[in-house]
C-alpha cells in the first residue's frame, strides 16, 4: 500500500516541479550540441534526490547517503538554472563521496584503495551526468541498475529504498521515455542518481566481495570510456557538452528513435546483469572471467562503433 502512495506522492511533486519551472523558466534550449530539438524542462530528475528523502522519512537509507545526494542534488539545481563552474561542483561531489566512505566505514581502508575508489567514484558521477544526452536513456540505465541490485538481494533492508527510487524512476519515466520528451533529468537528477548508484556498488561489493559486480555499469562505462578517449585524441574539451557517445550516433545521424536506442541499452545491461548474478551464485565469476567479459564487449563495442562512425561519413559524404 505504501508503495502505491509513493507513486501518486511522487506523480504530484513532479506536476509541481512542472509548475514551477514553467513559470521560472527552468528549461532546455535546443543548441547545436543537443539531441532534440523542442524546448524541454530541465531538472525533472529532482524526484530522485525527493525520492531518498522520502525513504530517509521512512527509515529507509541512512541520513549520510541522503545529505552526500541532497548536497550534490542542490549544487546541481544550482547548475541547471544558472551554470556554475568546476569548482563548487567537484567540490559537492567531493563532500558527496566523504559522506559515503564514512557511512561504508572506508575511511578505515588504506589510502591507496581509498584513492582508487575516490577516482571510480568520482569519474563515475561525471560519466553518469553526461549520459543525459537522449530521451530514456538515464532513467532506463538508472532503473537496469536498481533492478539488478534488487534481484542480487545481499541484504533484504535495502529493498524498500531501491523499490523507492525505483518508483521515482517510473514516475520520471513517464514524461521522459517518449518521441518528445516533457522533461530530461538535468544534472539535478542525472548525478543525484549517479551518487546513489555509485554508493549502492561500493555496499554491494563489500557485502559480496565481489568485484565482478561493477559490470553492472559496463555497457554505459565502456561506450563513457571510448569516447572520452576519441575526445582526447581530437583535443576537445570532455567536460564540455558533445555528441559523441554511440548511442548519439545513433539517435542523432542515424535517426534511429531516441526511445529504442535507450531501451536496447538498457536491455543489454540487465541481460548482462543477470547472467553476472547467475555467474556469481554458480561460483563461476573469477577476475578472469570478469576480465573476459570486459575484453569481449570492448571489442564488440568498438567494432560496432566504427561500423556506425563509416555509415555516418557515407552519409555525410552523399550529402555533399
Amino acid at each position: 500500500m505504501i508503495y502505491i502512495f509513493l507513486v501518486f506522492l511522487f506523480l504530484v511533486l513532479e506536476l509541481v516541479y512542472f509548475k514551477l519551472a514553467h513559470k521560472y523558466a527552468i528549461i532546455d534550449i535546443p543548441n547545436s550540441r543537443s539531441s532534440h530539438s523542442l524546448v524541454t524542462i530541465r531538472g525533472g530528475g529532482i524526484i530522485f534526490a525527493i525520492a531518498l528523502i522520502t525513504a530517509y522519512l521512512l527509515g529507509f537509507v541512512s541520513g549520510y547517503v541522503t545529505i552526500a545526494v541532497l548536497i550534490v542534488a542542490i549544487v546541481s539545481f544550482v547548475d541547471d538554472v544558472s551554470p556554475l563552474s568546476q569548482i563548487p561542483r567537484f567540490m559537492a561531489q567531493a563532500l558527496a563521496v566523504a559522506l559515503i566512505f564514512y557511512d561504508l566505514h572506508l575511511f578505515t581502508s588504506s589510502i591507496g584503495l581509498l584513492l582508487v575508489v575516490l577516482i571510480l567514484l568520482i569519474g563515475w558521477i561525471n560519466a553518469f551526468n553526461f549520459m543525459d544526452g537522449i530521451n530514456g536513456i538515464t532513467v532506463l540505465y538508472a532503473l537496469s541498475a536498481l533492478i539488478s541490485f534488487s534481484l542480487l538481494a545481499v541484504n533484504t533492508s535495502s529493498l524498500p529504498v531501491l523499490r523507492t527510487m525505483g518508483l521515482a524512476c517510473l514516475v520520471f519515466g513517464f514524461f521522459n521515455i517518449r518521441q518528445k520528451a516533457k522533461t530530461f533529468a538535468g544534472d539535478v537528477g542525472s548525478i543525484a542518481m549517479a551518487v546513489f548508484l555509485g554508493y549502492f556498488m561500493i555496499k554491494t561489493i563489500q557485502e559480496t566481495g565481489q568485484i565482478g559486480y561493477l559490470l553492472f555499469f559496463s555497457i554505459y562505462g565502456i561506450d563513457a570510456i571510448v569516447t572520452i578517449f576519441s575526445r582526447l585524441q581530437k583535443r576537445e574539451n570532455i567536460f564540455e557538452p558533445h555528441r559523441s557517445h554511440l548511442y548519439q550516433f545513433l539517435a542523432n545521424e542515424m535517426e534511429f528513435s531516441h526511445v529504442i536506442v535507450a531501451i536496447g541499452y538498457a536491455v543489454l545491461q540487465m541481460i548482462l546483469n543477470v547472467g553476472v548474478i547467475y555467474l556469481d551464485k554458480k561460483g563461476q565469476l573469477s577476475m578472469g572471467v570478469v576480465f573476459m567479459i570486459v575484453l569481449m564487449l570492448t571489442v564488440f563495442y568498438l567494432c560496432f562503433r566504427a561500423v556506425i562512425i563509416r555509415k555516418i561519413r557515407l552519409i555525410n559524404d552523399n550529402h555533399v
